[in-house]
């Protein structure tokens, strides 16, 4: 059981990294800091509406899998399973 412990910590440090990027990847809303500094000035520019729906899907699955994956592994500590 300890394996499939180690196994889950690598899975849900990519995840991490994956998430933190598919967020980091959506187009502002505007009203926020990146409007101040002019990062709101062709936010529309070369975007669809195709992709941002399948950036968001994308996201929240990931987002899923990384909550699955955490209450997973308190279980295991929880548990003693490991």
């Amino acid at each position: 059981m300890a394996i499939v412990k180690i196994v889950l910590q690598i899975v849900v440090i990519l995840a991490s990294i994956l998430l933190t990027m598919l967020i980091l990847l959506h187009k502002g809303k505007g009203g926020g800091l990146s409007d101040m500094f002019g990062g709101g000035i062709g936010s529309n520019a070369g975007t669809s509406g195709a992709a941002e729906k399948n950036l968001n899907r994308l996201t929240i699955i990931v987002a899923l899998v990384w909550v699955a994956i955490i209450i997973a592994l308190d279980l295991i500590s929880k548990y003693k399973l490991a």
